[in-house]
């Protein structure tokens, strides 16, 4: 069994949290965490840039002048790209940047990222996460109480709709349910703050042969 601090919003002490060791893994998973992080940022991208080539730059194909005798340089239609508003030489184009990732890889990696999380001490429950007025005062208030000067993820069973706004508005905060966090979410935030119930219920993706990523 593996032990991270267990307190309440007001920062007290309230005792252990016990991770079953069979929901942790160290040995291996290094791979899948950088393959699931790379899928999961190429899937934020877009991929809408565009330019336009010499077929699709408008004008004729005839020769702006004559090869020789006119003194200037030769030039054989209007849409070169060395022409001002003329095409671009090999500009990028609309494309998908997805990248595939086995259920398998994505559980691993998610099982590898929180286990490193743990190991490292950067992990905190506590027993609820909920706010009387949706202010971001009010959870100010809370990152004091629990020494997070610096922000962490915030993963819950389901978020209070004040506590959502609350959030939204500090940085370096985020606020997920534990049946959507991701493995770059756990990476990518310093310190990973847990409520008892969130925890239940990651602990039920972490023992599904390891969660999903």
């Amino acid at each position: 069994m593996s032990k991270v601090p267990l307190k309440n919003v007001k920062g007290d002490s309230v005792g252990d949290f016990e991770v079953a060791d069979g929901l942790l893994l160290q040995d291996k998973g290094a791979q899948a965490v950088h393959e699931a992080v790379v899928a999961y940022l190429a899937h934020q991208r877009a991929g809408t840039a565009s330019t336009k080539s010499k077929s699709e730059v408008a004008g004729s194909g005839k020769k702006p002048w004559a090869q020789k005798g006119s003194g200037r340089a030769r030039a054989g239609y209007k849409q070169s790209p060395v022409w001002r508003g003329g095409a671009v030489a090999h500009g990028p184009q609309p494309r998908k940047y997805k990248k595939k990732v086995s259920k398998k890889v994505a559980r691993l990696a998610f099982r590898r990222a929180f286990s490193a999380k743990v190991a490292q001490g950067e992990v905190l429950v506590i027993d609820a996460l909920q706010l009387e007025v949706p202010k971001t005062k009010a959870f100010a208030v809370v990152l004091s109480n629990l020494g997070l000067d610096r922000g962490g993820l915030f993963v819950v069973d389901t978020v209070q709709e004040n506590v959502n706004l609350a959030a939204r508005n500090i940085e370096c905060v985020e606020v997920v349910t534990a049946d959507l966090v991701n493995t770059y979410q756990i990476l990518r935030h310093k310190q990973l703050v847990i409520t008892e119930a969130g925890m239940k219920v990651l602990s039920a993706r972490l023992g599904e042969e390891g969660g999903e990523g």
